[in-house]
């Protein structure tokens, strides 16, 4: 078992103020993976005072300084890659192979994405007769989520440290372990002390005390609309620069035109990746009405390929979902959706078969459902895929916009010119075709009440940059 009981304050292993013990549960077995300490608001000063003392350097330190930084970092990550990778799937339920492939792989992803840009950023450029700065902005705060959880870190750490910043992270106290890897890993590459502080804790404590905090100028968060909203509310006092990725219910239309048997086939495999864990799933699919039983019955039959099970046994393709109350709050919206009158396609309430132990959740689909229904409009995260119908291609799009995120959006079709003229109807920061996604140049983001600001790649950058004018000098 782990023990974490310490906080990565000024480059250096320390308890807290006030120790504070907490079990992390291994949702694949209900058993106690790992103890770690809670902080408070005494903690999050002393590692605020640290980042600030540290940008007094590391804010004025040269391209080629951080340079070296972060490929050593680098070389640390690929140290401890499979220690990430366990790290990952003890906490939060990922089968190993996603854990190893895809959820460990986006924190070196977006480390040496932001090493190459860094390479060759622009920093200053002639602008009429000033010369205009890229500078960056301060102390960093950065509250990150359970779910992805390196991928949400690493996002966040590296273009900050690529550009000056220094930080202090809050993970997920319900999934913390990667997060100590991480700073091991910063330790280990020799980060100037300062730059990269870790301090554990729920939201109402250390997550306020951060958005808060008078030293700290933005304040990077990842999680739910709900809680985004509490963090900007918090940090508006001192008037602090406040990025947010938050909630989404994404729409997936399938147009007549495409393929229809591996469009749907593809859509249902992409909601049950990571248990449906995931703010950008494709969790509401728009199919032509005349369709719909089709559609059902495509989805029944990849839904029983799904291999639910243990995260560490060898064909699994689904793990849990990360706590009980997850597992709780998912069950009650399938038991909603039966309550209002959709389809119940496959799935349902209750374990899967042959399994006792574990926040397991059975792959369920929904079909003849309306963006009425509560598991149409509300965020599920949870392996539970509705399909709507839609009578036109307009309103399939109505449907889509018919929602407070605007986080993602996928569409299916063969007509490229018709493809793109949806594309540019969705209101959503990501919009993926065919099956095709981003990549680590991508930027990330959403629309209306998925957030703001754009996470990834060179336009990444930007949240961690403030902006000078220097006139009389070109």
């Amino acid at each position: 078992m782990r023990v974490y009981d310490q906080f990565f304050i000024n480059g250096q292993w320390q308890a807290p103020v006030s120790p504070n013990a907490l079990d992390v549960i291994n949702p694949a077995d209900e058993s106690v993976c790992a103890t770690i300490s809670m902080g408070g608001s005494r903690d999050v000063d002393l590692a605020v005072a640290a980042a600030k003392q540290a940008f007094s350097t590391y804010g004025f330190s040269s391209r080629e300084e951080r340079i070296d930084i972060m490929t050593a970092l680098i070389a640390a990550y690929k140290n401890n890659y499979q220690d990430m990778a366990d790290a990952i799937s003890e906490e939060m339920g990922a089968p190993s192979k996603l854990a190893v492939q895809a959820q460990a792989g986006c924190g070196l992803g977006h480390l040496s994405t932001a090493l190459e840009i860094l390479k060759n950023y622009t920093f200053e450029e002639n602008v009429g007769n000033s010369l205009v700065l890229k500078e960056p902005i301060g102390v960093c705060g950065f509250i990150t989520p359970w779910n992805w959880p390196i991928n949400q870190i690493t996002c966040k750490v590296a273009p900050a440290m690529a550009v000056g910043c220094t930080m202090v992270l809050k993970p997920s106290e319900v999934a913390p372990l990667s997060a100590y890897v991480f700073a091991k890993m910063v330790e280990e590459a020799g980060v100037p002390a300062g730059v990269f502080n870790l301090v554990n804790g729920d939201g109402v404590e250390v997550g306020a005390a951060l958005s808060k905090h008078s030293d700290v100028d933005m304040v990077s968060f990842t999680g739910s609309t709900r809680a985004g909203s509490l963090v900007a509310q918090a940090a508006a006092p001192t008037v602090k620069r406040v990025a947010q990725e938050l909630g989404g219910k994404s729409a997936n239309i399938v147009l007549e035109d495409v393929d229809f048997d591996a469009a749907v086939s593809r859509g249902v495999k992409s909601m049950f990746v990571n248990s449906g864990q995931s703010c950008n799933a494709p969790s509401r699919m728009l199919v032509p009405a005349a369709r719909m039983d089709e559609a059902a019955a495509i989805a029944a039959k990849v839904a029983a390929q799904v291999v639910v099970g243990d995260p560490k046994a060898e064909g699994t393709t689904m793990g849990p979902v990360v706590s009980e109350l997850q597992f709780n709050k998912i069950q009650g919206l399938i038991q909603k959706g039966i309550d209002e009158g959709a389809t119940l396609v496959c799935g349902g309430t209750g374990l899967p078969e042959g399994l006792d132990k574990g926040y397991y959740v059975k792959p369920t689909v929904f079909a003849d459902v309306n963006n009425q229904m509560t598991i149409a409009s509300e965020e599920i995260f949870g392996p539970v895929l509705t399909i709507l119908p839609y009578g036109s291609e307009e309103e399939a799009i109505e449907i889509a916009n018919d929602t407070p995120y605007g986080l993602a959006g996928y569409i299916q079709g063969d007509n490229p010119e018709r493809v793109r003229a949806v594309a540019s109807k969705i209101r959503a920061g990501n919009i993926n075709i065919n099956g095709q996604s981003g990549d680590f140049q991508t930027p990330f983001g959403g629309y209306k009440q998925s957030g703001n600001g754009r996470e990834w790649g060179v336009h990444g950058f930007a949240d961690f940059l403030e902006i000078k004018a220097v006139s009389g000098i070109v």
